[in-house]
């Protein structure tokens, strides 16, 4: 297990491997001062 985030902690770095093919980083991708990030697991 990982340590929670405090707040105002920084998110950490990381790569998502998109469904559709391609990466997403995290933070540096996104475009917004404030976003929620949903992490949705599917099938089991």
């Amino acid at each position: 297990m990982v340590d929670k985030l405090d707040m105002g902690a920084d998110f950490p770095s990381m790569t998502l491997q998109l469904v559709g093919g391609g990466e997403f980083s995290l933070p540096g991708d996104l475009s917004n001062d404030y976003t929620v990030v949903l992490f949705y697991r599917g099938q089991w």
